[in-house]
């Protein structure tokens, strides 16, 4: 099993300073290029202190620029808000400066909120149709010449200036959930990121399932990466995983807020909805928490991934921004590159 680092610049009090922000977040990446990581991914949120990400193809050149070898991913490019040439373009750019370490992650979006103002009267659930139709443009332009008359983009002959330096193309990547989404991904020879947020381990073997049917429907597709993502804070006694648990319960009732378009926004930061009151509350008991996430000692990460590893997941992805404080990120990832990567060596 590889391993692969989500980070985010987040703040969850306007008092913390943006600098010092931007330089641990930067100071995690390093750790996981030197540790042996196989990628670090930046996301793509407008508006919102807890994901600071406005560009994913400008945090990442900056990542490029201060590490060596660990491969840089946009997860993702919000389709809806891009044009075809800007994305072919940028990502190809980001590919030459890196040194062909871009992985290309494509998706819908998630927030309701932020499509409403960046594309107003367009449902976050229709989303995907315009991934579908970027990619093949996009790949068209990576190659060369390419006019484009689609549902949602029309533009005369253009071109991706520059190219991608790996060939044909960066690896692309598809967030996945819905079956047919799965069944787009193999079609195209995509790989997969996955998400169960905090639902149970079972959810995990549902997308995986969904993956092998996927493979199975379509017998001429080559086996991709199946990647999967969990909140983790590893700590060295049990009793100090409260400090994860707040944190997480405060960014799940901010997420909530976002995700259902429940709360308000005061100056980017999101209003806390009271967990309780959702019909999904189990999910978000301490229990339930302790169990479905990445959380605990490194004898028990180790158990809980040798699980995932067991059922075919290629590659963990280890979501270190939840609003832990910042050193207790450090100490968590400094745990995991010691004493639970060498069970996977």
């Amino acid at each position: 099993m590889k391993f692969q680092l989500v980070i985010n610049m987040e703040r969850m009090s306007a008092e913390v300073d943006m600098g010092d922000v931007a330089q641990h977040t930067l100071e995690m990446v390093q750790m996981a290029d030197v540790a042996g990581f196989e990628s670090v991914w930046a996301a793509e949120h407008h508006g919102l202190e807890m994901t600071i990400a406005p560009n994913p193809f400008q945090i990442l050149t900056w990542w490029a620029a201060h590490t060596c070898r660990i491969r840089l991913g946009a997860a993702v490019v919000v389709a809806p808000y891009w044009h075809p040439i800007d994305v072919a373009g940028e990502a190809a750019l980001l590919d030459l400066y890196s040194g062909g370490r871009l992985e290309f992650g494509i998706g819908s979006g998630a927030y309701q909120r932020e499509f409403d103002r960046i594309r107003p009267g367009l449902k976050q659930s229709e989303g995907y149709k315009y991934s579908q139709e970027m990619l093949p443009a996009v790949k068209a332009l990576w190659v060369g010449d390419y006019a484009h008359d689609g549902e949602f983009w029309s533009f005369p002959t253009a071109t991706s200036v520059p190219k991608p330096l790996q060939k044909p193309h960066p690896p692309i990547w598809i967030a996945a959930r819905a079956p047919v989404t799965y069944n787009y991904a193999v079609k195209n020879n995509c790989n997969i990121m996955s998400w169960a947020f905090t639902r149970p381990f079972s959810e995990v073997e549902t997308y995986m399932e969904r993956f092998e049917t996927a493979l199975r429907d379509n017998p001429e597709a080559t086996r991709t990466i199946f990647a999967t993502m969990r909140y983790t804070a590893v700590v060295e006694k049990l009793r100090q995983i409260d400090e994860a648990i707040t944190s997480v319960h405060r960014q799940l009732g901010q997420f909530e807020n976002l995700y259902r378009n429940l709360g308000g926004v005061a100056n980017g930061f999101p209003e806390e909805i009271d967990l309780s009151e959702l019909s999904s509350r189990q999910e978000f008991s301490r229990s339930e928490l302790l169990e479905n996430l990445m959380f605990g000692t490194p004898d028990q990460i180790i158990v809980k991934l040798k699980q995932y590893e067991n059922i075919g997941v290629d590659q963990f992805t280890y979501c270190a921004s939840f609003g832990l404080s910042q050193s207790a990120q450090k100490r968590s990832l400094e745990l995991f590159i010691n004493e639970v990567m060498p069970a996977f060596d």
